[in-house]
């Protein structure tokens, strides 16, 4: 865990969210910044900095199921998953981090 990070404190519990599901690897919170009328991160639960940096395939895994799952209960019509790498990409929070965003037509290419 890092103490200065934002989500290594909601992980943690040291941070008010509105949190939807704990689990040991993850927890899966709505954003306070929402870009769609749903929109979710899911975030691993240990401090990895971006996904490149992730050494863990089956811990991805369970990121990527519980976005799944998520996925299927609020955006029945479609979601989409992003992730952001880097300060040209958009990343705010050096915590890697799933954006999945439903709810709307969300329109192609993004950006």
């Amino acid at each position: 865990m890092d103490t200065t990070c934002l989500f290594c404190q909601i992980a943690n519990g040291e941070l008010p969210v509105e949190l939807l599901e704990r689990a040991e690897n993850y927890v899966v919170f709505r954003d306070i910044a929402p870009q769609a009328p749903e929109h979710l991160l899911v975030v691993p639960t240990r401090h990895v900095a971006c996904l490149s940096a992730h050494d863990a395939p089956a811990e991805l895994g369970e990121l990527f199921a519980a976005a799944a799952r998520w996925g299927r209960g609020v955006g029945p019509a479609g979601y989409r998953l992003v992730v952001n790498e880097g300060q040209d990409a958009g990343q705010t929070v050096a915590h890697l981090h799933l954006h999945l965003l439903a709810g709307r037509h969300l329109s192609w290419p993004p950006g």
